[in-house]
Parts: C-alpha cells; structure tokens; sequence
C-alpha cells in the first residue's frame, strides 16, 4: 500500500479525536503508510463548552495543538476554502492570505459549529469566543465597582443584576456560575452579594426539554439555590440601555444581557461546494461518508448524522463527538481494506451540567432507568467530561 494522505479539518472535540484515533487505527494496522495533517485557523484547541470559565475568571481555557496532537501529526493553520471531490484536492488559505492547495486521499471535515449570535440591534453580548467571554467578565467587574459608588439604590440594583437569555446546557452553566462569582465578589468589595440578582430567561416552558421532567425540575432547584431565578415560556427579544424587554412585554433594568443561543453548523461549510441540509450541516450516510464525495467523511456539530436503526440525530455535544471519532477510524480502515463498515450507533442518554464551583449533575437513562447524580459526584463527572473532549487526563 503507497501511503495514503488524511487530512482532518477542525481542531475542535470531534477533530482532535478523530486525528488520535486514525492514527491509533493505522499504526496498528498499517505500519508508517499514514500523512496525518490537521488544519485549524487557530493555533490551539478551544475548550468551547467551557467559554463562561473564561466570562467568569481569568481561566485559560485555550490548549496549543502542540500538546494534543499525537507523535506523527503534522499540523497547519489555515482556512479551508475549497474542495475538488474528484481530483482529491482540499485549497485552504494561510494567515497572510496566501492560496494553497494539496492533495488527499482521505479528508474528514470536522469543522463545528459556532454559537449563534444575536442581531446588534438586540443588545447585549452573545458568550461566542474568548473576547466575548473577557468583555463579558469585565462589563460585571465593572458594574460592580459602579454600584459600590452608586448612590440611587434603584441604579444599584440594576448595576447588580444579570439577565443570561437562552436556558440549553450553556446558559444553564453560565447563569449558575456567574451566581457564584458575581456574589462574591460583591462581598469582597463590600456589597450586600444577596442583592445580586441572576435571571436566567427560558423561552421553554421548563429545563432541559431533552430529558425526563423530573431532570429539568432537579436542575431549576440546584439553580434557585444558587440564586439563579428563571422565567419560563418567555424569550428575550432585545437589550436597549440597561433594560431588557421580554416576549410578554415584561421589562427587566439589568446591568448586562449575556446571550448564549445555541450553536450553528460552521458557515464556511457552503463554500465548500458538498451536500447541505438547509441549517448547513453535511449529509453523511450511516458510516459518515459525506454523499457524492469518495474518500470524504464528516462528524461533529457540522454533520447531520442519524442513527440508522432508530432515527434519532445525534446531538452536538462533546460525548457524541467522541465516539464518532472512534467509530470513523474503523469505519475508514474498513472502506480501505474493503471490509463492511461499521454504521452508526446513537450514544446513550448521558447528560452533565455544571452547576457552579463543586456543584454538578449528571442524568443517565440505561435499561430504561433514570439516574440522577447531583453535588460534588456530580460535579466530578461534569468535570471529567470536559477534560476527556479535550484529551487532558
């Protein structure tokens, strides 16, 4: 066998373990007959899930590839800016702008998602990416420090209170870490931390619309204690000068709006020239073949990949990333050598949630039975999880 060319997309959770399983796959199979390449536009892997660290404390949450990559991966900071499917060829763009293009034999796109962002016009600042994540620590710190001198006990509140609009797992994460932050610091500079207020807008009708009920009612009272309120089946609709107006027309004067929407696949995708759903996520068949495009394979929040036995589509976090990762580098072994390749598997309901310093949770449904795992264990798990997508031990 000549050796064969793998370039994977993405330095995201889904690329940094699809470039270690690949190269775990063909070094047990295949000898040296691998040039593994990862492409990114950054120099480091970004810890995403973990983005209201960094709005919450100055906590490095960014890893240099140079210490994640597997020994025999080469790596290239560039865009990816088109891909000629018959030829094999992938063009990309480097830092000083410069047109490069390469051959492969084999490409996995694993390309993300980014977080949705508001309109301007709304207000606010959406927790995006890591200037998002620092203008929104500063904007608190600093309304802080405005209350302590504020005289008009109506302005202080405002200055003391934060509304988080969007309830999925991030705002959840975010709204309950900021409690715990904000509040101390208020003490520490001599504010009442009781007078901070966290509302945390849910535009459902309760949390966690994934799981059982019962998670969702568990999680609202880990948040109530954290002196999180929430307001359910009502949507933020804009933030205009330190007031936040509510879908139900309900007004809320509060010192910062922190967005955090959910994710969308990555936008450069359409300029690719492959096979899109309308929301822009790669259509891949059961074993993450990319439809039309030999020797192409996407995983990760970019692709629509759906469980062939059951119908159910994969979610976009870090769990199902991982093990599409593990199943990909089979699966590519197997189209190589001409074996069957393995389909994909939907991963069991597992779910964490980071509930402040310490504090977690984590559901499990097995054999139809629902586990709930709450406090410090909860927290362990949590943090486990976060550390394992990232490759850290």
């Amino acid at each position: 066998m000549n050796e064969l060319t793998c370039v994977v997309v993405g330095g995201g959770y889904a690329g940094i373990h699809a470039q270690k399983a690949i190269r775990k796959a063909f070094l047990g199979e295949s000898g040296s007959r691998l040039k593994l390449i990862l492409i990114d536009k950054n120099t480091y892997h970004l810890r995403k899930v973990l983005l209201f660290k960094k709005a919450t404390r100055d906590e490095d949450i960014a890893i240099p590839f140079t210490n994640l990559l597997s020994d025999g991966t080469n790596f290239i900071q560039a865009t990816v800016t088109g891909i000629e499917s018959v030829e094999k060829r992938l063009f990309y763009q480097d830092t000083g702008g410069n047109e490069h293009s390469m051959r492969y034999d084999l490409l996995v796109l694993a390309a993300g998602s980014v977080v949705m962002r508001p309109d301007p016009a709304q207000g606010g600042i959406a927790l995006v990416n890591l200037d998002a994540a620092a203008k929104i620590r500063q904007a608190w710190r600093t309304n802080l420090m405005k209350a302590a001198q504020e005289t008009n006990p109506l302005e202080r509140q405002r200055l003391m209170t934060l509304a988080i609009a969007g309830a999925g797992i991030s705002g959840i994460e975010t709204s309950a870490e900021l409690a715990s932050i904000v509040r101390e610091e208020a003490r520490v500079i001599g504010l009442d931390p009781t007078a901070v207020k966290i509302f945390l807008l849910n535009s459902n009708d309760r949390l966690f619309p994934e799981g059982p009920a019962k998670v969702g009612q568990k999680l609202e009272h880990s948040l109530e204690q954290c002196g999180v309120k929430i307001f359910h089946g009502r949507k933020a609709m804009h933030e205009k000068g330190g007031i936040v107006t509510l879908s139900d027309g309900e007004t809320i004067p509060v010192g910062l709006c922190v967005w955090t929407l959910g994710l969308l696949p990555n936008p450069m995708l359409r300029s690719l020239g492959l096979p899109l759903t309308t929301e822009g996520e790669v259509i891949v068949d059961a074993s993450y073949r990319v439809q039309g495009s030999q020797g192409v394979y996407s995983i990760g929040d970019c692709a629509r990949i759906v469980d062939p036995a059951t119908g159910r589509k994969d979610g976009k976090t870090c769990k199902e990333a991982t093990a599409q990762a593990g199943r990909l580098a089979k699966i590519m072994m197997a189209d190589i050598t001409g074996l069957p390749a393995p389909v994909h598997k939907g991963f069991m309901d597992f779910f964490c949630f980071g509930l402040g310093p310490n504090q977690g949770m984590a559901w499990i449904r097995k054999w139809g039975i629902d586990m709930i795992i709450t406090g410090q264990l909860g927290w362990r798990l949590r943090k486990f999880t976060w550390d394992s997508a990232s490759l850290l031990k």
